[in-house]
């Protein structure tokens, strides 16, 4: 049993314990080791002006794979086992890289607040070898805020530095010896302890599914965590953590997608940025929305059974889970089951999970190529932004009349919600405006929507029809084309 984090910092070996391993790691990368390049502003993950490059080890073992995360709302308990590169860690002899030299030069830094987390996300696309086009840069940029409005000279220092000579991070900080590092330690189970005010806190990192369930049978209510996202949100805001925490960021086997007979089958701690590639040939119309779920940064961490069981009513990936009547695989020492998601949300916030329990794997049946999917995200931006509206809309024909529909709305009630009146209105019925028009007045029954900053009720409602009809005249084309 190990009490300690390993890890590295700007090629710098550390071990860090007790309370520091509690520390989000911007304060942490700030507080203790005086790395201010990294900036705090929103402790939200909205800003990206605390972006770092976290690198774990890749798959083969031999390299360190960078993605750019928000520190401020990850914990140093995540990251053990990883390379953190900031700002600061950048330069070698004091020579700027490529994208500092090329934000220098296009006046990409205004009041400069900004700046290192541009720089960090745009470095990070360098890593990941990706051709800074214009396009490209606009939407990987998306968390990543400018105050001062000025993005065009930020644009054009990516474009600069597209195709620069650039020495990678591999070549600033090998990775042989932090791999050696982290083999030596690989197989130890991690529990980390400190007392804060009085209240002790434990998180426990184990190595394989086994080792969590073991644990989660001794502490049946522990706080569950994978990417953090939500939890990290509430404890910037909050100013404390969760007692006794259970991190799944070491166990692999969570990772694991797959997709036979029809069915997307993926770990729990599948990322949105593993599925996003996967569901653009999977299920296109989902990957557009994944596109628009939180920003690079998040997607880098955030995880498929964090937002199933975050249980929100405006949770982005819920509309189309329900309407595919994905399967949730459930286990704890006592056994596994399989739930549907429609059975899993008993009310705000209330799961079908025991204690005990945590999501293993996720399976979701893929839509047929004769099917009709339309999914909808209604916010005030449309990158980067929380839903005040999302819905989802699948059905399949036979001749004229429909065979079957699904029908999910989310943000109009406490969980996202299955139309159930409204599906089967339509069974049997023609797919015509006229039909569709009735079956949005009696969706508009089914939804309880409430007046908050993001939408009033009625609006709410007039979306719910809305979107019925939108899906007619958008499904129309589809249609003459077969």
């Amino acid at each position: 049993m190990r009490d300690h984090l390993l890890l590295f910092i700007n090629g710098e070996q550390r071990e860090v314990r007790g309370g520091d391993a509690f520390l989000s790691v911007s304060d942490y990368l700030r507080l203790r080791c005086g790395l201010v390049g990294t900036k705090i502003v929103c402790s939200e993950g909205d800003c990206g002006a605390c972006t770092t490059l976290i690198g774990r080890p890749a798959a083969n073992r031999q390299q360190l794979d960078y993605k750019p995360v928000d520190s401020c709302i990850q914990f140093m308990f995540q990251l053990d086992g990883t390379h953190i590169v900031t700002v600061e860690g950048l330069r070698r002899d004091g020579t700027l890289n490529a994208v500092q030299q090329a934000m220098v030069d296009c006046h990409g830094s205004q009041c400069g607040f900004c700046t290192p987390g541009f720089v960090m996300a745009m470095t990070g696309l360098l890593e990941q070898q990706k051709a800074l086009d214009e396009p490209t840069l606009r939407s990987e940029l998306t968390g990543n805020l400018c105050r001062c409005t000025g993005y065009t000279p930020i644009i054009d220092s990516g474009l600069k530095c597209n195709g620069a000579d650039h020495d990678r991070l591999a070549q600033l900080y090998p990775a042989a010896p932090m791999l050696g590092a982290f083999a030596s330690t690989g197989d130890d189970e991690l529990r980390l302890e400190t007392t804060s005010f009085g209240v002790q806190h434990v998180a426990c990192s184990p190595r394989t599914l086994e080792e969590a369930l073991d644990f989660l049978a001794m502490q049946p209510t522990a706080t569950i965590v994978a990417g953090a996202t939500d939890i990290g949100v509430r404890a910037n805001k909050a100013h404390r953590l969760p007692p006794v925490i259970l991190d799944l960021n070491r166990i692999a086997e969570l990772e694991a997608i797959a997709v036979g007979d029809g069915v997307f089958r993926c770990g729990a701690r599948a990322s949105w940025t593993t599925l996003l590639a996967a569901f653009r040939q999977a299920a296109p119309a989902f990957a557009r929305i994944l596109q628009l779920f939180g920003a690079p940064q998040i997607r880098h961490v955030g995880t498929i059974a964090g937002n199933i069981a975050n249980a929100s009513p405006i949770a982005d990936s819920l509309p189309f889970l329900l309407v595919m009547e994905a399967v949730l695989v459930l286990a704890s020492k006592s056994g596994r089951r399989e739930v549907n998601i429609n059975q899993f949300y008993h009310g705000y916030k209330k799961l079908e999970l025991k204690p005990g329990e945590l999501i293993t794997e996720v399976r979701i049946p893929l839509p047929a190529e004769s099917e009709l999917l339309q999914l909808y995200k209604v916010s005030r931006r449309r990158d980067l932004d929380i839903s005040g509206f999302t819905a989802a809309v699948r059905m399949q024909l036979d001749g004229d009349a429909i065979k079957q529909a699904s029908i999910a709305f989310g943000a109009v009630g406490p969980t996202v919600m299955r139309a159930r009146q409204t599906e089967r209105f339509l069974v049997g019925e023609p797919l015509t405006l006229e039909t569709m028009q009735t079956a949005g007045d009696i969706a508009v029954n089914e939804v309880t929507p409430i007046d908050d900053v993001r939408g009033s009720a009625e609006y709410r409602r007039q979306l719910t029809r809305n979107v019925l009809l939108k899906f007619y005249y958008q499904t129309q084309s589809q249609l003459a084309a077969v």
